[in-house]
C-alpha cells in the first residue's frame, strides 16, 4: 500500500511537470535553464538570481573538479549540470522524472556542445538506477520536497556516493520552530503532499545515514524573495503569456506563490544550503 501511494505522487508529480502549461512557465518566467529558489542580493532578475544559486553551491564544494562525478537529482532543465560540466569540467548524470524537461535539458545540452559530460536519465530519485559508489557529488536544488518518502532520496543518495562524497543541495522547507504544521495546508495542497522537512529532519537524518555536517547556510529571506518576483513577473506578463499558458493556470499559480510569501513573512518556513560529506 505504501509503495502505491508514492506511486501516485510520483505520477502526479510527473504529469503537472509535464503539461504544457507548466512547461511554458517555469522556461519563461521561473528561470529559464535554472528552476529554482535564486540569490537576491545582487539582483533582481530571476534568471540572474537563479543562475547565482548554482555558481554559489558549487564553489562551496571542495571535491568539485575536472572529471568530478556528480549526480543532479531533480534536475529540471539541467541548467546546473551545463554549469559544472561548462566551468569545471565536471561529467554529470541528470535525474529527472518529467519526460517534457528531460527532452528540452537534452537539447539545450546538445546546443551547447556538452552532450558527452551530461547524460539524462528519467527516473525518480528514491530509486535512482545506478551502482554504489559511483559518484564524488551529489547535488539537488528544491527537488527532495516533492519526494514521496525523503528518507528513501537521502538512503539512495548514501549509497551512490563514495566515501568522502559529498552532498549539497537546497530544499524548501518549514521552520525548525513551527509547532502547528497545519497552518501550511494551502502549500501542502498546492504541490499535493503532507508535509515539507525542516533543517532538524535534514541533520538528524543524514546523521544516521553517515554523513557529517559541513556546514548549513539559513537563506530563508531569499525564498521569500524569489516567490515575490516570480509572482510580481507572472502578473506582469499574463498578458503576453495566456495565449501559451491557459488562464486559470496562472490563476492558480499566482494564489499558490502568495501563499509561499505569506508563509515566509509569518516565519513558517525555510530555505537554505546544506552540505554534508559521507563518512
Amino acid at each position: 500500500m505504501k509503495r502505491e501511494a508514492q506511486a501516485k505522487i510520483v505520477d502526479v508529480a510527473r504529469d503537472y511537470y509535464d503539461s504544457e502549461d507548466a512547461d511554458n512557465f517555469y522556461s519563461a518566467i521561473w528561470g529559464g535553464e535554472d528552476i529554482h529558489v535564486g540569490l537576491y542580493n545582487r539582483t533582481d532578475d530571476i534568471r540572474e538570481a537563479s543562475r547565482a544559486t548554482v555558481l554559489h553551491l558549487a564553489a562551496k564544494l571542495t571535491g568539485l573538479n575536472m572529471g568530478s562525478r556528480i549526480l543532479d537529482l531533480g534536475s529540471g532543465y539541467g541548467g546546473a549540470a551545463r554549469v559544472l560540466a561548462r566551468k569545471y569540467g565536471a561529467h554529470v548524470a541528470c535525474l529527472n522524472l518529467s519526460r517534457v524537461e528531460n527532452e528540452r535539458n537534452r537539447m539545450l545540452t546538445a546546443e551547447q556542445g556538452l552532450a558527452d559530460q551530461i547524460r539524462v536519465i528519467e527516473g525518480s530519485y528514491d530509486a535512482v538506477p545506478e551502482p554504489d559508489r559511483s559518484f564524488d557529488i551529489v547535488w539537488s536544488q528544491d527537488a527532495i520536497l516533492h519526494a514521496p518518502d525523503r528518507n528513501e532520496v537521502l538512503s539512495e543518495a548514501a549509497r551512490v556516493l563514495k566515501p568522502g562524497g559529498e552532498l549539497i543541495f537546497t530544499d524548501p522547507m518549514q521552520a525548525d520552530s513551527l509547532v502547528d504544521a497545519s497552518v501550511l495546508k494551502p502549500i501542502y495542497d498546492r504541490i499535493h503532499l503532507a508535509s515539507l522537512a525542516s533543517f532538524d529532519f535534514y541533520r538528524r537524518t543524514l546523521t544516521a545515514l553517515g554523513f557529517d555536517e559541513i556546514e548549513t547556510e539559513d537563506l530563508t529571506p531569499q525564498l521569500r524573495a524569489h516567490y515575490d518576483h516570480v509572482g510580481k513577473a507572472l502578473r506582469e506578463k499574463r498578458g503576453i503569456l495566456e495565449p501559451a499558458i491557459s488562464a486559470d493556470y496562472v490563476d492558480r499559480m499566482l494564489a499558490g506563490l502568495q501563499h509561499w510569501v505569506d508563509g515566509a513573512d509569518k516565519g513558517w518556513l525555510a530555505w537554505g544550503v546544506m552540505h554534508y560529506r559521507k563518512r
